[in-house]
């Protein structure tokens, strides 16, 4: 075994490469952005709420980034609202809507595959009395449009319905829904966070009442985003304060990052003209997966009905945490979906919504592919995905019946579990058990106090987040790393007896190292 992990570590360190295939989560950030909030940061510090010149001239760069970020879209910059992220745009519509028009109508429309921003923040108002209809989707994540016609009505307020979906990459027909709803008085928000330098985006042209943006998925910075309002449109604020973004977001403006938006829109034409190289990459990327493992099944749709560099794509018999581990490993990053709702081993609500169990959803990576990856990028990240189904991967995986007495209290085993607060707090974990504090995936900050010199068990909720861990252990050099199959609830549901007798004991909570 020893000499197997050698081999792989010298073929990791000869052919490794840092392989980015995340971009629905986040971009880098361009050249042209970090140029122009490098000049903002270091010369433009003036409070845009202020009178003199200083401030004036921040004013009129927060103006320039709204004509910027508005022509990008095909609004009008009266139309644009600057907020923190998509998150807080989403929010503001949904609770706006609601206070305008409830109790007096009292229904919302949404679709299952909607961001997470959406859907809690429906949840939540239905604890309020609103109610929420979900209208499905088809196999390909397709809105049924006829079941809109049905379920929309005059109680029907708002329509919630993403352009472009951040998992499978399915565009739907927003003109189509925006009809509908102008039909029966109802409003629209449109999830576009996807959609910029992708697909072209015409908010007018579209009829929607309101849409949310990111800057970060567009090369842009983190932590801005914009809201569409259509004129005419009813909208209060979600933050009240100040006066800023004509009364309706409060708050002293993110000069550089609402520079950097701005910036960052001026390159949306450049993205659309390279879509085409980036389908290309996608159909290389199916082509060769399909060599790879004949039985993989494709959920994203068409070329059409889909976002150029999005691909979702099961692997039967593969679970995605491993797959992601090793690809991490080999330095590929890819994902299981959205990036705001990982973190715990539940399955995708979009693949279910497309009719995909549950186990398959946990069979699933997305591939979001960006302007700066190339056909040799998609050939080594084959190259790994081959190796991993082939067998040479360089973690053991432990079933949750072997791990018993002997293991638990063996001297040479150090536990490691890595569970999220929340899981802790709902069950004790393994006996003489190390816990990282907080959640960390990386566990750089304690890597002192993990022993090289014994096998080391790592532990999560349901085994997706130790795999991970597992891998960059391996990655740091040590030799012997256990991954437990199933996590502490798979060992558990096997191991009753030796979970009531021993959970919880001799706990101990690793301190970040000092260098940390």
């Amino acid at each position: 075994m020893e000499i197997e992990n050698l081999a792989f570590l010298k073929h990791f360190f000869r052919f490794n490469r840092r392989v980015y295939l995340d971009h629905n989560a986040t971009t880098p950030v361009s050249r042209r952005v970090q140029r122009e909030m490098t000049r903002v940061l270091t010369s433009h510090y003036g409070n845009p709420s202020s009178l003199y010149g200083i401030a004036r001239k921040s004013a009129e760069m927060v103006e320039k980034a709204r004509r910027q970020v508005a022509g990008a879209v095909g609004a009008d910059a009266a139309e644009i609202i600057f907020t923190s992220c998509a998150t807080e745009s989403n929010n503001a519509v949904v609770h706006a809507a609601s206070a305008h028009f409830f109790p007096g109508r009292k229904k919302i429309i949404t679709t299952p595959i909607e961001h997470p921003s959406v859907l809690n923040t429906l949840a939540h108002l239905q604890t309020r009395g609103v109610v929420v209809e979900v209208c499905p989707v088809d196999g390909r994540g397709r809105l049924r449009l006829d079941e809109l016609e049905r379920q929309i009505d005059a109680d029907t307020f708002l329509v919630c319905c993403i352009v472009a979906n951040n998992e499978t990459g399915v565009i739907q027909d927003i003109r189509a829904v925006a009809e509908i709803a102008q039909r029966h008085g109802a409003l629209v928000l449109a999830d576009c966070v996807q959609a910029p330098g992708k697909i072209p985006v015409d908010l007018h042209g579209w009829g929607v009442d309101y849409a949310a943006f990111s800057a970060h998925k567009l090369y842009g910075p983190k932590g801005i985003g914009a809201l569409y309002v259509k004129q005419g449109s009813p909208f209060e604020p979600l933050l009240h304060g100040g006066h800023q973004e004509g009364g309706l977001r409060a708050g002293t403006e993110s000069l550089h990052n609402i520079v950097g938006f701005g910036a960052a829109c001026q390159d949306v034409k450049t993205l659309l003209a390279h879509a085409p190289e980036t389908r290309a990459l996608r159909r290389r990327l199916i082509e060769r997966l399909k060599q790879a493992k004949p039985d993989c099944v494709i959920n994203s749709p068409e070329e059409a009905e889909c976002l150029p560099n999005t691909l979702s794509v099961t692997f039967p018999g593969v679970e995605n945490a491993e797959l992601m581990a090793m690809l991490d490993f080999r330095g590929v990053a890819v994902s299981a979906g959205s990036a705001c709702s990982t973190g715990d081993d539940a399955p995708s609500h979009v693949l279910q919504a497309l009719g995909i169990s549950a186990q398959a959803a946990r069979q699933t990576i997305r591939f979001s592919l960006g302007r700066d990856n190339t056909a040799a990028d998609i050939d080594y990240t084959v190259r790994v995905i081959r190796d991993t189904l082939a067998g040479r991967t360089p973690v053991v995986n432990m079933g949750p019946a072997l791990v018993n007495e002997s293991i638990l209290f063996d001297e040479g085993t150090f536990i490691l579990d890595v569970r999220p607060p929340d899981d802790r707090r709902r069950y004790k974990g393994l006996p003489n058990a190390h816990e990282v504090p907080g959640f960390s995936l990386t566990v750089e900050k304690y890597l002192k106090q993990i022993p090289r010199d014994k096998r080391i068990l790592v532990v999560c909720p349901g085994g997706g987040l130790s795999v991970m861990v597992s891998y960059y252990l391996k990655a740091k050099g040590y030799p012997r790393v256990t991954n437990l199959r199933g996590g502490l609830d798979a060992w558990r549901a096997r191991r009753g007896d030796l979970y009531q007798k021993y959970a919880g004991q001799n706990i101990q909570m690793l301190e970040p190292d000092e260098a940390g």
